[in-house]
């Protein structure tokens, strides 16, 4: 296939309205609507993390999806689930221009192979300081580290310290699904 035809933004903006999708490598990826329980865990860490942000004063942001994160001189669409940015300056209205510090995805069956494969080499490679995977199946939570060399840890569904805040852990067992 030529370059010129490979997918672009472009044809994420001409998606029909309420169409969500995701542009990794050329190709594009549609996304199902999120199951309840998806979406709870994304509302309470959503939730721990803006008010983690907000008592300390801190001047990072956390958006939810659908939120547009365009990566590689905006050649790459993605909608993680949770993104927190601390630089304001790849933020504008149409969302965040450049690696978020943290993501988090949380695993659906139709999302799975794309967070676990090609979105952890994505981020590795753009400068997401560290990603999460969160397994509502398993109840796991995989965390890359990205700042320390070969950083990955595997936990249940326990208290889990994020790598970006010193004084920040997420207790996964008193979310409720």
């Amino acid at each position: 296939m030529e370059a010129s035809k490979l997918p672009t933004i472009q044809d994420i903006y001409n998606l029909p309205e309420g169409v969500r999708a995701e542009l990794i490598d050329g190709q594009i990826y549609n996304l199902a609507a999120p199951s309840r329980e998806h979406q709870e865990i994304i509302v309470e860490l959503t939730t721990i993390i803006k008010n983690y942000i907000k008592e300390k004063g801190g001047d990072c942001k956390v958006y939810p999806s659908p939120f547009a994160v365009f990566l590689k001189n905006d050649t790459v669409y993605v909608e993680p689930d949770i993104s927190v940015i601390c630089d304001k300056n790849k933020l504008d209205s149409k969302g965040c221009h450049d690696a978020p510090d943290w993501i988090i995805e949380v695993l659906s069956s139709g999302t799975a192979h794309n967070d676990m494969v090609r979105k952890r080499r994505l981020y590795e490679t753009v400068g997401v300081r560290e990603y999460w995977i969160v397994d509502p199946k398993t109840k796991t939570v995989q965390v890359y580290n990205y700042e320390e060399e070969n950083k990955t840890s595997l936990y249940g569904f326990e208290k889990v310290k994020v790598g970006i805040y010193e004084d920040l852990e997420i207790d996964f067992s008193l979310i409720e699904i």
